[in-house]
C-alpha cells in the first residue's frame, strides 16, 4: 500500500525575506545588471561566471558558480515572468530543480525582498533545505554588501 497523502506547498517551499533599507527600483537594478548580479550571487565565497542572462519571459539564464572550494557548480533558468517592478519568476532547470517567485514589494523605508523556492516534491525540498535556508541569508548579507557600493 503507497502513502498517497498530498503534500502542501509549505512542504516543498522555503521562503527567505529581507528589508532592504534602499528604494524599490535600486533594489531591482542589482537584479537587472548581469554584472550586479553575478557581484553578489551565491552565498558566501562563491564567485560567479555569467554566459548568457536574457531577463524576459522564456530568457535564460545560464551561469557557472564557483565554491571556494574550488568546485564549479553549473546553473540554468529559464524565466518564466518578469513584472517590473514586483516580480521575477524562473525555474531552475538544473539540479535541483525549483521554481524561484522573487518578490519587490515597497515598505516604509525600504523594500521587502521575498525569494519563495518551490520544489516539486517535499522530499526534494528537505534534501536542500538545511542548506539553502543559511545560503539564502548569506546570499542577502552579500546583497546588502553590493547596494552599499552603489551610488543612490
Amino acid at each position: 500500500m503507497t502513502d498517497s497523502t498530498p503534500t502542501s506547498a509549505a512542504d516543498r517551499e522555503i521562503v527567505s525575506s529581507r528589508v532592504f533599507d534602499v528604494p524599490r527600483e535600486r533594489l531591482l537594478k542589482a537584479w537587472r545588471d548581469p554584472a550586479q548580479l553575478a557581484a553578489w550571487w551565491g552565498p558566501k565565497g562563491f564567485t560567479n561566471t555569467f554566459h548568457e542572462f536574457d531577463l524576459r519571459p522564456g530568457g535564460v539564464w545560464r551561469f557557472v558558480m564557483h565554491g571556494p572550494d574550488g568546485v564549479d557548480y553549473p546553473n540554468e533558468s529559464v524565466f518564466l515572468e518578469v513584472v517590473e517592478p514586483e516580480r521575477i519568476v524562473f525555474q531552475h532547470v538544473s539540479g535541483p530543480r525549483f521554481q524561484m517567485t522573487v518578490t519587490f514589494t515597497e515598505e516604509a523605508g525600504g523594500t521587502r525582498l521575498e525569494w519563495r523556492m518551490l520544489f516539486e516534491s517535499a522530499a526534494e525540498c528537505d534534501k536542500v533545505r538545511a542548506v539553502c535556508v543559511e545560503a539564502n541569508e548569506q546570499n542577502f548579507d552579500r546583497l546588502q554588501a553590493q547596494l552599499a557600493k552603489l551610488t543612490p
